[in-house]
């Protein structure tokens, strides 16, 4: 069975593929054999700048035709790095047999026993998933995640003066304003993404127990502590973990992984309000010519966009909690659970791209139904018992709480005719009397 959307067992890569294909640059595994041989190239190219005696007359005229290997790295070399894992059954040491090999067509047979020089696969594996962790953020995440926030913002700011009756415990409340309640979200993600500009994209580099010691064997001269460091920022953007044991520790990549889950998590509670919003007629959905919500019930119109995003949030989370869980966490100086563990970092980001689509669709569904809004607060007249007992309290006025108490805890509807008869009950001024008359549920809606 030759693999296609149809067949795919993982939904990310069947029905969902085409939203998030861009994502298979950074994890499927192709690209992680390309993000190795990217640093295995660099790596062998910071070794002839330090220069190493052996490499010192190194024609760096090659640099830009070893960086080719990675620029031009397509399905077929990562076809032949396959090949050659079926012999060695190690991955990374077949790509470095598949760089010796490029070095061969290049000419530099003389220099190849310094590809991979003094390093054990994780030098390579810890700091190829980290850049491409980085990578897939800046390129694909943000954007996506931006998205929604600018639309967020942008419907703060459409519907800023729309009244509407809060609900607390499902309760008629305190009325609010419709832009000032998805305003909460925006800001609540805006505060989670500087947390997450906040966290290092960190990587290990030190050689088979982080101690760097092939390198000092073979040239106890050189600060290799200073190289690796240098070799990690500079030259590939990362900051560097150390000490470490052979393996990063994944301190910085659990916190990562549990911001992106605090992001989800904010997006699943607008989901959810969102959704409730629709079922109460609040919202209206645009509805497009031959789509069908509902196999038996031809008038329903679903909320569907924001129940997909919901259940792939909830996926993302659960994978995301996994690895910032189980990842910092190996039996002394290692073991190899971070490996497989590690393969499906790409799974939740697309799980998390597929939601936010989704939410950005169900968001520009949506057509506002401010009769509704209306309509509910007229019909709760009780909501301004708060601001009529607070002006009194500020005239100390005797039991205010308690007299309107009395007025609105009752299964009786409160109007605003009753309200205004109460108010003429009170022993105040008209001044005041005046003045509580003119608060009405649309107007009572605070700053």
């Amino acid at each position: 069975m030759s693999l296609n959307k149809l067949n795919a067992i993982s939904p990310i890569d069947g029905r969902y593929r085409n939203k998030i294909d861009s994502l298979a640059l950074y994890f499927s595994e192709e690209a992680l054999i390309k993000y190795r041989v990217r640093v295995e190239i660099e790596y062998f190219i910071a070794l002839c700048e330090i220069p190493l005696p052996q490499l010192s007359n190194f024609d760096s005229s090659k640099f830009n035709d070893l960086r080719k290997i990675y620029i031009d790295f397509d399905s077929e070399d990562a076809m032949a790095i396959k090949e050659i894992e079926k012999v060695t059954n190690h991955d990374v040491k077949a790509v470095e047999y598949f760089i010796k090999k490029e070095f061969d067509k290049l000419g530099l047979e003389a220099h190849k026993e310094f590809i991979h020089f003094g390093l054990t696969s994780q030098d390579i594996n810890n700091t190829a998933i980290p850049l491409s962790i980085k990578e897939a953020m800046n390129e694909v995440y943000v954007p996506q995640y931006l998205e929604v926030l600018n639309k967020l913002t942008a419907l703060t700011k459409e519907w800023e003066a729309v009244p509407m009756l809060a609900r607390t415990h499902g309760q008629p409340a305190s009325p609010t304003r419709l832009g000032k309640e998805i305003e909460v979200f925006a800001v609540r993600l805006e505060e989670q993404f500087n947390l997450l500009n906040d966290i290092p994209s960190a990587a290990k580099f030190g050689g088979a127990t982080g101690n760097y010691n092939a390198h000092k064997v073979a040239y106890p001269k050189i600060d290799w502590r200073d190289f690796g460091q240098k070799f990690v920022q500079e030259k590939l953007g990362l900051h560097h973990s150390f000490p470490t044991t052979q393996i990063e520790h994944y301190d910085h990549m659990a916190a990562l992984f549990d911001c992106l889950k605090r992001i989800n998590t904010i997006i699943i509670d607008l989901d959810r309000d969102f959704w409730t919003y629709v079922s109460m007629d609040y919202f209206k959905q645009k509805i497009k010519a031959g789509e069908v919500g509902s196999s038996a019930m031809p008038h329903k119109v679903n909320p569907i966009d924001f129940e997909n995003s919901e259940g792939n949030l909830g996926i993302a989370n659960a994978i995301f909690e996994h690895l910032s869980a189980k990842l910092p966490i190996s039996r002394l100086q290692r073991d190899l659970t971070d490996s497989t563990v590690l393969r499906n970092v790409g799974v939740p980001f697309g799980h998390t791209l597929i939601a936010f689509q989704s939410t950005l669709k169900g968001l520009n569904k949506l057509l506002l139904n401010k009769e509704k809004f209306e309509q509910d607060l007229e019909n709760n007249w009780a909501v301004v018992a708060e601001a009529i007992q607070t002006i009194l309290r500020r005239e100390a006025y005797p039991n205010p709480y308690e007299a309107l108490k009395g007025l609105t805890r009752t299964n009786e509807k409160i109007t605003q005719q009753s309200i205004s008869n109460f108010i003429d009950t009170l022993e105040t001024t008209e001044e005041i009397k005046t003045e509580l008359k003119q608060i009405t549920p649309s107007s009572y809606t605070g700053i």
